[in-house]
Formats: structure tokens, sequence, C-alpha cells
């Protein structure tokens, strides 16, 4: 997920990414629909908070214009403290608000705790529903059911210095083998500089890699996940991510500790040729001293012409099931989540739009947005969509796996085994 703009620009990935446990709850569904009185929401903090403010104010002061009788209520909560708070309002219905923001990776293990409301009727329903993008409205589901509406979508594409390249004699790669061959060749014409800047611990960077070879984290039969992180395919994602991290390219002894976050800011700092970055960090590296030196491109895939297929980081906005004011509440997500709303969030935050249209709209208007745009319509991957993935993430399996490998702790075969047991072992305990 791409919780919040803090944890992308801060500690991100997004996304270093903090999990949290799946929490427990012994709330009900309200019987009650209120049409009037004060509508609680929560919505993260942002590090830059004004703009996300006013946006989300002049929604409110429409909507409570149409709505005589209702005071919407804004709370806007940190980041970090999410779990505890979320686990609280589940377990006692009158500390819950009716309407969160929450990451979609938080989804599964929100709904296995009765928390969130079924709202695939109140989507199908509403007129500018129909045009969400499939692709991130189904990291709203489970089982079927929709519990959010996507808010935002993140996705990451290869950023690279021009200059650079052009110095080294190497063109924009066209295929992951080139982005190896383009990195060795940007090292050894400097070498006090990264030929790609990745870390051990950047698993939205890792799994494309993953996922153009083929390979998988887990797979669903019957309602049971089992990780496939030990299947040829995905061995073959591990060996061409984790060869990237050679001391020839981004050396293990710097790159292995790296995340999504510090992986950026090597390029931003100017010490890297390419990166592998979300679209959240491009005014980042646009105001950077090399701003008229860089560009991106979507991540390419095994094959040249091909996309490789990206993680679908984002955030959604929910319904409690415990609130008492389900048609408000509803009414109150989709003006929020409007193409109106979405449009404002784009131009005060840099927020993909979920919608569609929308998505071509500000593509054509803002040109460095359509490698981003353009790796969304190639087709986006998510984490397992499972209660239990909060606890295979806090554990850091995944990016424990890449580690062995690149501090030479374990080959490629050992550490896909090892971690596929495991992931296997929580799995199998839900």
């Amino acid at each position: 997920m791409k919780i919040s703009r803090m944890l992308a620009v801060a500690t991100l990935a997004a996304l270093a990414l903090t999990s949290c446990a799946p929490p427990t709850s012994n709330n009900a569904a309200s019987t009650q629909d209120d049409k009037t009185g004060t509508l609680r929401v929560w919505l993260f903090s942002e590090v830059n908070q004004d703009p996300k403010s006013a946006v989300v104010n002049a929604t409110i002061k429409d909507f409570e214009a149409t709505h005589k009788d209702v005071k919407v209520d804004v709370q806007y909560i940190p980041v970090d403290t999410r779990a505890e708070k979320f686990k609280a309002a589940f377990n006692d219905p009158s500390s819950a608000p009716d309407v969160a923001e929450y990451g979609n990776t938080d989804l599964a293990s929100y709904v296995a705790a009765g928390g969130l409301a079924d709202i695939t009727s109140s989507i199908k329903s509403w007129d500018e529903g129909k045009d969400l993008d499939p692709k991130v409205l189904a990291t709203t589901a489970l089982d079927g059911k929709n519990y959010g509406v996507p808010w935002f979508v993140g996705v990451r594409a290869l950023y690279f210095r021009t200059d650079i390249l052009k110095a080294a004699g190497v063109e924009v790669p066209k295929t992951m083998a080139e982005i190896e061959t383009a990195a060795r060749a940007v090292r050894a014409k400097n070498p006090g500089m990264l030929g790609i800047s990745v870390g051990g611990k950047a698993q939205f960077s890792a799994m494309p890699y993953l996922w153009a070879h083929g390979g998988a984290i887990a797979a669903d039969t019957n309602g049971t996940f089992s990780s496939k992180l030990d299947t040829p395919e995905s061995q073959a994602g591990i060996a061409a991510y984790t060869n990237l991290m050679k001391d020839d390219i981004c050396p293990a002894q710097t790159c292995a500790e790296f995340g999504g976050n510090a992986s950026v800011q090597q390029f931003i700092a100017g010490k890297a040729g390419m990166t592998i970055g979300g679209d959240f960090n491009y005014k980042a590296i646009a105001a950077s001293e090399f701003k008229d030196k860089f560009g991106v491109v979507p991540v390419p895939g095994v094959e040249a012409g091909s996309i490789a297929p990206a993680f679908a980081g984002g955030n959604n906005l929910g319904v409690f099931k415990s609130s008492k004011k389900s048609t408000l509440s509803n009414e109150f997500v989709q003006a929020l989540a409007s193409k109106k709303s979405q449009l404002a969030m784009f131009d005060a935050m840099g927020n993909l739009p979920t919608f569609t249209d929308v998505q071509k709209s500000v593509a054509e208007k803002n040109p460095y947005v359509a490698p981003f745009i353009d790796t969304i319509a190639a087709g986006t991957n998510f984490v397992p969509i499972t209660s239990t993935w909060s606890t295979v993430d806090a554990k850091g399996l995944f990016t424990n796996m890449y580690q062995q490998v690149v501090t030479g702790k374990a080959d490629v075969p050992t550490a896909a085994k090892d971690t596929t047991a495991a992931m296997n072992k929580i799995f199998e305990a839900k």
C-alpha cells in the first residue's frame, strides 16, 4: 500500500512499509441509518498537511451545503499509530468513525476483523463508479465484495539520468536485461556512482521483477494461500533483481539495507544513474540539481516492448460496519473520492486518480504522469489478499529473502525454498 504521502516521501514506499497485525473485533453491523447529525471521518495526517486539508475542506463545504442537518467532523490520525486506532475502533463502536481512509494492504485484516462494511452495491449504483479503473478497484475487493473506494493509486517506474546514460554510451533500457547492462556500464564509467540504486528492503522495486518473469508471491486455492516463491519462474525473477546488487552495479554492503525511499534518495543526491521510484517521487526529483537531465519510463519487462507489472499501492475510503449513518457515509465517500475531488487532490498533492478517464486527462496535461498511467494500463499486481499477509509483512519474510541472497548467506533456490516454507506456516495458521 501507499498509505500516505508521509510514508511515500519520508519512509516508503511507501513504503518502507509499516504493517499492522490483524486486529480483532466484536462489533456488528448497525441497524440504524441516521440521515442527520455528525459524520465522523478519519483521514491520514501528512508531512505537508495543508494541501490535503484544503481539498478535504472544500469537499466538506459542498457536502454540508447539500446536507443541511449534517456536520462532517474530520480527525487526521498518524499513520504509524493506525493499527491500535483501528483495533480499538473495531472493538468499541462508540469510539469508531463512520468513514475512514486506510491503506489497501490493510484491507484483508480489517475485513477479517469484521470492521468494514460491504459497499459493493453503493459503488455499482454510483454514476461515476463505472469509470473506476477495474485493476485498482480490485484492490478493494475480497471474495467478490468491495470494502472501499480507491482514493488514489501509486505505482513505480524507471528513473534515469539522461546525461549519465549518454556518457556511458548506453540507451534507455527496453528490457530488464538491458537495465542490468546499462547499470554496469554506468558504474564502470563512474566508479563512485551506483549503476542503479535499488535495495534488499525495497520490496515494491523487487516485485515487478518477480512478476515479469512469470513468478508469484502466492496463489489462492479455494481460499487458502500457498507461497509460490520457490517456482522456477519466481526464482528467475528473484535472481534478476538480486543481480543488480553486485559490486559492479549496486554493492551489497551499500544496497542490501536500502528500502524504496533510501534507493530514491541516492538518485536524488546524484549518486546513482538509475532507480525505481514512484509517481510520488517525481516532484522531489524534478527539484534536484539535475532537474533537466533525467527521464522516466515504465519498468520494462523481460521482452522488449513489454511493461513489468507494478505493485498497485494506494489508499481507500471505507465505511465502518458499525456506522449508524450508512447512507450518509457512502455519500460522503463518493464525494471525497469523486472525479472532482481526485482532480483537486492530484493538483494539490500529485496523487494519481483512480478513474480511467481522469487518469487519461491528467496524463495529457502532465506528460510526466504518462509512464505511470501506462504502467497501470499494462496491468498491476498486488500482495496476497489475506489477513495473514500482515504477519508475513511484519516479519519481513519477503525482503529478508532478497537480503539473504545479496549478502551471500544463501543462494536463490535455498532462500526461496526457506521463505516459501515460512510463509506457508503463516498462511496455514489462518
